[in-house]
C-alpha cells in the first residue's frame, strides 16, 4: 500500500488513513498502518521509530498523526492528556437534527466482550464522561437512503466509539454503521461507515507552532454534499 503523506518532518508523520485498515496491529494480524509507516521509514533510517499519537477505529478514515521520535511522542501525548489538541470529524447521519448546533454530554460504558459501548448513567462506576458538539452543514433527501445530514463534529473527550454511540443515542445514527445503526445491522450489503477524521490540530513538539492538518473524504455518501463550499 502506498502511504498518502499529508505532512512529514524530523519529528512527525501525518497520514491520511484509508478506511478498513487498523491504525496499529491488533489481534486480527491484518496489515496495519503503523507497521506500513515503520517500513516506509526504514528506507531512510536504520533505526526508525514510530509512535501512535491518536487512534482511529478501523472503519474510519482521515487524518492520523504518528511521532517519529520518542520525544515527539511524549510531548504530543501530554497535549492529548491536557486537551490541547483539536479533533474534528465529518459524518453523514440518517435524519435531520432539530437544531443546527448541538452539544451532547453523556456517560459511556465500554462493553469489552463485544467491542461496543453504550450510554450509561453518571452513577455507573464504569461510565466515563463524554462530550461533543456538532454543526449541521447540509441536509439532502435521497430516493434510496432517505433524509441524510452532513455534520461537523468537534470532540472534547476521546471515548470508545464515542461519536457513533452519542449520535445513535440522539436518534442520529451514522450512515453505514453496522454496530449502532439498526438499519445497517440488518442490511446485507457491505458499506464503510460515513465517519471521517477531517481535522487534527496540535502544537509542534519542538517549535511549539500550532499546526492543523485537513483531509476530505471522497466516497459516498459524502459525495452527496459539496464539501469544498460547505467547509
Amino acid at each position: 500500500m502506498t502511504l498518502k503523506i499529508i505532512y512529514e518532518d524530523t519529528h512527525l508523520l501525518c497520514l491520511e488513513k484509508p478506511q478498513g485498515i487498523p491504525s496499529q496491529s491488533d489481534k486480527t494480524e491484518d496489515e496495519d498502518l503503523q507497521t506500513i509507516a515503520l517500513n516506509y521509514l526504514k528506507n531512510s533510517n536504520n533505526k526508525p521509530y514510530i509512535g501512535l499519537i491518536h487512534r482511529l477505529d478501523r472503519p474510519v478514515g482521515g487524518v492520523i498523526l504518528y511521532a517519529k521520535t520518542p520525544f515527539a511522542n511524549a510531548e504530543l501525548s501530554k497535549q492529548l492528556q491536557n486537551h490541547q489538541t483539536a479533533k474534528e470529524y465529518l459524518t453523514v447521519v440518517c435524519g435531520k437534527p432539530e437544531t443546527n448546533k448541538m452539544v451532547l454530554e453523556d456517560y459511556i460504558k465500554k462493553l469489552k466482550t463485544i467491542n461496543m459501548s453504550k450510554i450509561t448513567t453518571q452513577d455507573d462506576k464504569q461510565g466515563k464522561y463524554a462530550k461533543l458538539e456538532f454543526e449541521v452543514l447540509g441536509t439532502v433527501v435521497t430516493e434510496t437512503e432517505g433524509v441524510l445530514s452532513l455534520l461537523k463534529v468537534k470532540l472534547f473527550t476521546g471515548r470508545h466509539h464515542q461519536i457513533r454511540v452519542q449520535l445513535a443515542n440522539a436518534n442520529l445514527p451514522i450512515w453505514g454503521d453496522n454496530k449502532y445503526n439498526k438499519a445497517f445491522v440488518e442490511r446485507k450489503d457491505f458499506t464503510f461507515i460515513a465517519l471521517w477524521s477531517y481535522k487534527f490540530g496540535f502544537y509542534h513538539p519542538k517549535t511549539k507552532q500550532y499546526l492543523e492538518f485537513i483531509s476530505l473524504p471522497t466516497s459516498f455518501p459524502f459525495t452527496l454534499f459539496e464539501l469544498d463550499n460547505l467547509l
